[in-house]
């Protein structure tokens, strides 16, 4: 009698899970705009990146040195 009770009971936990398991999930968001907020990102990466090179680039000042005047 305990088989039974469990093999029912192990028989109902599978077939939730697999109906949990089963169901589809609408999407969060759509793949277009997905793609388009990563294109937004990445540009922005990207003009950022080249700021930073452009700041590097960028010559000295060279009123801070420890130079001697001559």
């Amino acid at each position: 009698m305990i088989r039974t009770i469990a093999a029912a009971l192990a028989a109902v936990v599978f077939v939730a899970f697999s109906a949990i398991a089963a169901e589809e999930t609408p999407p969060t968001s759509s793949d277009a705009a997905r793609k388009e907020t990563a294109k937004e990102r990445k540009a922005s990466k990207k003009a950022a990146k080249k700021a930073k090179k452009a700041k590097k680039a960028a010559p000295a000042d060279t009123s801070s040195t420890t130079a001697t005047p001559k």
